[in-house]
């Protein structure tokens, strides 16, 4: 009993002690306040509609400038087309060289089978340089070098490497030589000087491989042929001196480049007149005493 009594005393003193933190029933309720708070993030309303009507925004403009950026270079790429494929274009031009070498090779080789053929190669042999030349004069020396290629390969499938070589000796490389000669504006001296030489180079060939084919040497008979001529002149005419066989070779060679001089030199006038009628004379240097005449 003294126990519990003692237990009720102190129970009553600590009801009866005024507390600390007393809480009057008048003071409003705490709020807290976001500035003091810093963990409290207040929420709008329409913040999270207003963010996804901005992206889509955005997203509508990207897609329109990517769209519009797009139509553009496909309108840039349609105008690149047809600046390539105007008669002016490079692209144009480059496909019309190209057609006009193979017009060009094609016919020339044809030619040249149909008179070896028909044994009229002799009556048309003016005229199997004159696609190469035509060629450098339109499209330049590399035209020509193609179209010479192409002739000497069409003949070569078609005939074989003799006729080939043959064209290629006489007269490819003569046309070659010739158009790039008025192809950079040379004079006419220069000219018929070259390609004479040149001409004169392919006979020379032409004569070693058909030798090599025969088994035959064709120049040394041809050079003892002009000495048997030249011994039975000098013998009429009361000489008595052999002339050697360097001043054999010397007249051989002189013989041959005057005749394939006088072969060039036609083949300058003819070829002269058929550009000059064609309407490409202000492509071509020609000497005064022609130009007056035509």
């Amino acid at each position: 009993m003294p126990l519990l009594n003692l237990h009720y005393h102190h129970h009553n003193q600590f009801l009866k002690t005024p507390k600390l933190f007393h809480i009057s029933k008048t003071t409003p309720p705490h709020r807290s306040n976001f500035l003091l708070n810093p963990i409290y993030t207040p929420k709008l309303p329409f913040t999270s509609s207003s963010s996804i009507f901005k992206c889509k925004i955005l997203k509508c403009l990207s897609n329109t400038t990517a769209h519009i950026w797009a139509h553009k270079e496909e309108d840039e790429k349609d105008v690149f087309e047809l600046e390539d494929l105007a008669p002016d274009g490079d692209v144009y031009q480059k496909t019309l060289r190209l057609v006009e070498c193979a017009m060009f090779s094609a016919v020339s080789g044809l030619t040249y089978l149909l008179s070896n053929s028909l044994a009229i190669e002799n009556y048309f042999g003016c005229f199997f340089a004159l696609p190469i030349v035509l060629s450098s004069m339109r499209w330049g020396v590399s035209a020509a070098r193609k179209t010479m290629v192409g002739t000497f390969v069409l003949l070569f499938v078609l005939s074989g490497p003799v006729k080939a070589l043959t064209y290629l000796l006489l007269h490819g490389l003569l046309g070659f030589a010739m158009g790039s000669m008025w192809r950079y504006r040379a004079s006419w001296r220069t000219s018929i000087f070259f390609c004479a030489i040149v001409r004169a180079m392919g006979a020379i060939g032409y004569v070693l491989i058909s030798s090599f084919l025969i088994e035959e040497n064709i120049l040394a008979l041809i050079t003892i042929n002009i000495h048997a001529s030249l011994t039975y002149l000098f013998t009429s005419m009361g000489l008595q001196s052999v002339p050697s066989m360097d001043v054999i070779y010397t007249i051989f060679g002189s013989l041959l480049l005057v005749n394939c001089t006088f072969f060039v030199f036609l083949l300058h006038l003819l070829y002269a007149v058929f550009f000059t009628k064609f309407g490409m004379k202000s492509s071509l240097r020609l000497p005064r005493w022609l130009e007056t005449a035509i």
